[in-house]
């Protein structure tokens, strides 16, 4: 007699009755839940659980969206988070696909105003965004494609694994914008050379965070590693090993890298000082350094009394200009050393026509000046470090002042504020200064806002910086020591005021930082413990 197989119900019957015991384990941990980084300006969140089959899922954009199939920069960043949400982690099959309640299938993108598909992202760009998850669909709405970015960062956060694979969301209502429009990452690439890719990996982990300004310190003293086409000796004589300099090729790869991330690049050519590295490649730039009436064969900052120097400057920032598509320029303006030009003759002799006395740092402003003037001449805007500001120089109109002096900042806030310039704050976030034990928390703490002055004073914080400076850095080092330290200052420039709680911070940013490390970012322990699904990060 032939045997019939046996029911489909008879056959799941043991899984039948094992399914509310594998349910109730599949309750999420606090561990699994979403970790926001940088926490939003309004989050509400559901305990409604929402489930995602990789498979099903699609991120599209919704009917009425301004920006379509022909937006790469959109294109692009839909394929990475998709990555980025499943591409971590291992897929599980059978069990994990066992689940009750709804499936989330889709997240819908609108882009509401003129989406700015093709721009560069500008210190005005709007990220503001408005995510809602609800049953089988996800809605996204931006007024431009920045939000949009931002949005799906969030976005990717919200979701999580339980113990059995199966990827989960929350219900949720976001609604955010940031607190401050620059919010920047300064890297050093002179004291020691960074490898493209290695630039490359900062800006994912800058987007992770939702950093969007590289500030670019390509050269300095020790190396000049800019291959200009119109002045080729300047590499060529000031750089490291010739293998050592960023082609402009290398140039455009990384600020459109940056701008699929919405992300701007502002390079910095710091002068007159900082500038030996100049002098191998451009004859007659530095000021010879004399003692007595002889000449020592040493060079100080870029001489200020020569006309060939701003013929030179002229030609070079105009190939800046064209070669970096921001609107700003960082000039520097640091550190300006006055003992070679006080023994220089001729320094002395210009000078006295000029009516400066023995007054350098009139010397140092009329530079600076000549220097704006001809920056304006490219439609570029300026920043520069605030002894700019200090030495009394006539700075033009919206020039922005770099805060990098730990001594009484927020005095220095204050007046530069007050004069009316606006102001980028970086003097609390020295991420070179390494100190053992938890120095996150210092940099959290900070309120940029905290110093006497009128709200419109206030209005003209635009932002901070960390700062990483390379004398200690190179490609080996400079990824964990950015991450997740940075992302203390990053939360602080994106979030509200009132988000200071440190032991939320701590939770969230813990888990952040696993997150990232998934993501390929090495970024260092915050403390003791282990990450989640850590045999994944192999």
């Amino acid at each position: 007699m032939e045997q019939r197989p046996p029911s489909p119900r008879r056959a799941l019957g043991p899984w039948l009755l094992m399914l509310p015991l594998l349910l109730a384990a599949r309750a999420p941990r606090a561990s699994d839940m979403p970790a926001l980084w940088p926490q939003p300006l309004s989050v509400r969140i559901s305990p409604r659980q929402l489930h995602l089959a990789p498979e099903n899922f699609f991120i599209t954009y919704g009917p009425t969206s301004t920006a379509g199939p022909s937006c790469s920069l959109l294109e692009e960043a839909f394929r990475r988070y998709y990555d980025y949400i499943f591409g971590f982690y291992k897929w599980h099959h059978g069990l994990a696909n066992i689940h009750t309640g709804t499936e989330l299938k889709q997240l819908l993108v609108t882009v509401v105003l003129d989406s700015e598909c093709d721009l560069f992202p500008s210190i005005s760009s709007d990220e503001s965004y408005h995510l809602v998850v609800n049953g089988s669909m996800a809605v996204l709405k931006a007024n431009r494609v920045w939000g949009v970015l931002r949005g799906l960062e969030t976005f990717s956060q919200l979701i999580y694994q339980d113990s059995y694979g199966t990827f989960t969301i929350n219900e949720s209502n976001i609604i955010d914008s940031p607190r401050f429009p620059h919010r920047g990452i300064l890297i050093d690439t002179a004291r020691h050379y960074l490898p493209v890719k290695t630039i490359l990996k900062t800006l994912d982990a800058m987007a992770f965070n939702k950093f969007n300004v590289l500030h670019w310190h390509m050269v300095d003293d020790e190396s000049f590693p800019f291959q200009s086409i119109t002045f080729p000796e300047l590499s060529n004589k000031g750089s490291y090993p010739f293998s050592h300099v960023y082609t402009p090729n290398d140039i455009r790869m990384v600020t459109q890298y940056a701008r699929l991330r919405g992300i701007r690049v502002i390079p910095e050519f710091d002068t007159p000082g900082h500038t030996q590295s100049w002098g191998k490649g451009q004859k007659d730039l530095l000021t010879p350094c004399y003692n007595g009436q002889k000449k020592t064969g040493t060079f100080g900052p870029v001489n200020p009394a020569q006309d060939t120097t701003y013929d030179f400057l002229s030609k070079f920032f105009r190939e800046i200009s064209k070669v970096f598509p921001d609107q700003f320029i960082h000039l520097g303006g640091d550190e300006v050393e006055f003992k070679c030009w006080a023994s220089n003759p001729e320094i002395r002799n210009f000078m006295v026509q000029k009516g400066f006395g023995t007054d350098f740092k009139k010397l140092q402003s009329f530079y600076v000046q000549k220097l704006l003037e001809t920056i304006s001449t490219t439609n570029k805007s300026s920043i520069v470090w605030q002894e700019v500001f200090d030495d009394g120089g006539k700075l033009q109109p919206g020039t922005v002042v770099e805060v990098w002096k730990s001594e009484n900042y927020p005095m220095e806030q204050q007046r530069v504020t007050q004069a009316g310039f606006p102001v980028i704050l970086a003097a609390p976030w020295y991420l070179d200064l390494i100190s053992y034990g938890q120095d996150w928390r210092k940099y959290y703490v900070v309120e940029p806002l905290d110093f006497p002055g009128t709200e419109e004073q206030k209005k003209l914080i635009i932002g901070g910086e960390a700062c990483l400076w390379g004398e200690y850095v190179d490609a080996t080092n400079l990824t964990p020591r950015l991450w997740p330290r940075a992302s203390a200052v990053g939360e602080r420039l994106w979030s509200n005021k009132e988000v200071k709680d440190i032991f939320d911070a701590y939770d969230r940013l813990r888990r952040h930082r696993c997150r990232m490390v998934r993501r390929g970012i090495a970024a260092e322990p915050l403390f003791t413990g282990y990450c989640e699904h850590e045999n994944k990060m192999q």
